[in-house]
């Protein structure tokens, strides 16, 4: 079998993740950085931080590509992920034995990957410093996480940081057509707005999406893939709003949950389109500020595990008292 033919039942985003520093679509200037680093042979210790699907994992495994051979990689790369046990003892067990042991005939330092670092005890952070500053000479470690601030400051300071923002849409753009293109997939303009619109900048939702859109439809457009993640349609939300501003309680109440059974959406979900919605209209800024304010708190109630329908009733009543006060 042929690797062409291994990779033909790989997911998507796994099938066309980038194994070269020269395929990663984004942040060239980190990427620019970094090959400098390979090229002139002064690798640092590495920090990458950012939100998910933005490219921090497949660039270090480009560099670790571009570093090492197919027969080193086994060899010179540990990579350790948040769903492998990364507390104390493994730190200072198996992290600890890959630092300290050279490699025979073989030149250059050793590479550890922690992915997901930001779920590493204190403990286990505090005990990787010594092995970072003791084993230098040998090894270099690339950290990764998706909020900074849940790595503790002195692991920062030894580690040179590059944060991975959100991807633009024209960034993410050209590596969906080409996605597209290889496998052949019927897809309409407003399917990819509406997969670019739902990733927020996250590459690895657009690929995963579209696939499981075009799996599940054959065909990706707009209400295909809002359909397929379950997000209320646009013409959804402009009917609740619709209801909202001028139906009584009784019938938007009853209305709205009909849509969300037979649709199968989620209040909170819901209640992100229509603060999306409330900003075209042209209250009062008292009333916005009062509306705002009120779904932030139903939101609140949402995330703490409150009853759907009784925060409806408040959703339902916050417009109410809007339309009260500006008639």
């Amino acid at each position: 079998m042929t690797k062409t033919e291994k990779r033909v039942n790989l997911p998507w985003v796994e099938k066309y993740r980038p194994s070269t520093l020269d395929d990663l679509v984004s942040h060239e200037d980190i990427i620019k950085t970094i090959s400098k680093f390979i090229k002139e042979d002064q690798v640092p210790h590495l920090l990458f931080y950012g939100p998910p699907g933005t490219g921090k994992t497949s660039t270090i495994l480009a560099c670790a590509q571009q570093l090492y051979t197919p027969a080193q990689f086994s060899t010179m790369v540990l990579e350790l992920n948040a769903s492998d046990d990364r507390g104390i003892g493994i730190v200072r067990g198996q992290i600890l034995t890959f630092a300290s042991t050279r490699t025979i005939f073989k030149s250059g330092f050793k590479l550890i990957i922690l992915d997901e670092a930001d779920a590493m005890t204190q403990d286990a952070q505090n005990a990787l410093r010594r092995i970072i500053e003791k084993y230098t000479e040998n090894i270099r470690f690339c950290i990764i996480c998706n909020y900074l601030s849940k790595i503790i400051p002195a692991l920062q300071s030894r580690c040179t940081r590059f944060r991975f923002g959100p991807l633009s849409p024209e960034q993410i753009l050209p590596r969906l057509n080409y996605v597209v293109d290889e496998e052949k997939v019927k897809i309409t303009e407003d399917g990819k707005k509406a997969l670019l619109t739902l990733a927020n900048g996250d590459m690895r939702k657009v690929l995963n999406v579209l696939q499981s859109t075009w799996l599940a439809y054959k065909n990706v457009t707009e209400d295909n893939v809002y359909n397929c993640v379950g997000h209320p349609l646009k013409t959804d939300i402009e009917n609740i709003l619709k209801w909202l501003l001028n139906d009584d309680v009784k019938s938007t109440y009853i209305n709205i949950k009909e849509l969300k059974t037979i649709k199968g959406l989620a209040l909170s979900d819901i209640l992100t389109e229509i603060h999306n919605f409330v900003h075209r209209i042209e209250f009062p800024y008292e009333i916005l500020i009062s509306l705002l304010d009120k779904m932030a708190q139903i939101q609140v109630r949402l995330a703490a595990g409150s009853s759907e329908n009784i925060q409806l009733t408040a959703l339902i009543s916050a417009f109410y008292f809007a339309r009260d006060i500006n008639p």
